[in-house]
């Protein structure tokens, strides 16, 4: 915190008031978290008569044992490890040469073209049509559907676009002067440099892949193909349809309501622990790729 000595008095009741609504914010965006948790450790009877406040109520892990001996559980969770660590690698292998070719001045067309991918942001075809384009090309219910049919995204090739143009010219012109062409100054000069912001997209194709639900539903039709999401939504039907489980609710250990929690905790899990490591990239990615000098 800063030194308060500093400031006048009015300036220092502006500064604490910050502080507070900061950290009523914090604590508005943490307690869904503590709320879900608290539901997967309780009882299904407590979940289900709306107990819960902060902490878990008849605390028991008959959600988890549920969850974690499901095998269909672990596929799915398997599953989503593979799209998002292969999507997010085919996402790379599209944007950063794509950014990369479009920040450079001498790109024929380079004008039509950043409008050409700034236009996909405001206009698409249509669920349809993307449908069919992907039944046409064989990419119904399998994996490189799911990996390639979302590798490239407008925003992050402008992103990345914005933050190569603000490097300055001075080292491609250096790297020229030692024989490097456009590809060992991109490896070598370019994705070096940008590490911050290409940190910052990582973390986007992370999430928007590890989150991917809807067309991971519409265009899997295999148990054994589904992400985690969609798991999910399995498992909430299939809970909710199964009347003998209903029957039994008053004095079942586990209900819908837990076992969804437990799952949400399960899944989110992983990007709790990858993220701490992009984050000190995070907020300079930001800005240096929205802003040019």
């Amino acid at each position: 915190m800063a030194n308060m000595n500093l400031y006048s008095r009015g300036d220092r009741l502006f500064v604490l008031a910050n502080y507070v609504l900061v950290g009523l914010f914090a604590l508005s965006t943490l307690y869904p978290f503590i709320y879900i948790a608290a539901v997967s450790f309780s009882s299904g009877f407590a979940a289900r008569a709306g107990t819960i406040v902060v902490t878990p109520v008849d605390t028991t892990v008959a959600a988890y044992t549920y969850v974690l001996t499901d095998p269909v559980f672990w596929n799915s969770y398997k599953n989503t490890f593979i799209y998002t660590i292969g999507g997010t690698l085919m996402s790379l292998v599209i944007i950063i040469p794509g950014a990369y070719a479009l920040s450079r001045p001498q790109l024929f067309g380079r004008r039509f073209w950043n409008l050409m991918v700034a236009f996909t942001m405001w206009f698409n075809a249509g669920m349809i049509p993307f449908f069919i384009n992907m039944r046409d090309l064989g990419l119904l219910d399998t994996y490189f559907g799911i990996i390639i049919g979302f590798a490239c995204n407008a925003f992050n090739i402008i992103l990345l676009r914005n933050f190569f143009e603000s490097i300055p010219k001075s080292f491609e012109e250096a790297a020229r002067i030692d024989g490097a062409n456009d590809f060992q100054i991109l490896w070598k000069v370019y994705i070096p440099l940008s590490r911050p912001a290409i940190a910052t997209v990582t973390l986007f194709c992370v999430v928007s892949r590890w989150n991917g639900f809807f067309w991971a539903m519409v265009l899997l039709s295999s148990e054994d193909k589904i992400p985690l999401q969609v798991y999910l939504r399995h498992i909430i039907a299939t809970l909710s349809d199964d009347n003998e489980f209903s029957a039994t609710l008053v004095d079942a250990a586990y209900s819908v309501e837990t076992v969804t929690a437990a799952i949400i905790v399960c899944s989110i899990i992983p990007v709790l622990i990858f993220y701490p490591f992009i984050q000190k990239y995070f907020n300079k990615g930001i800005m240096l790729g929205g802003v040019k000098e």
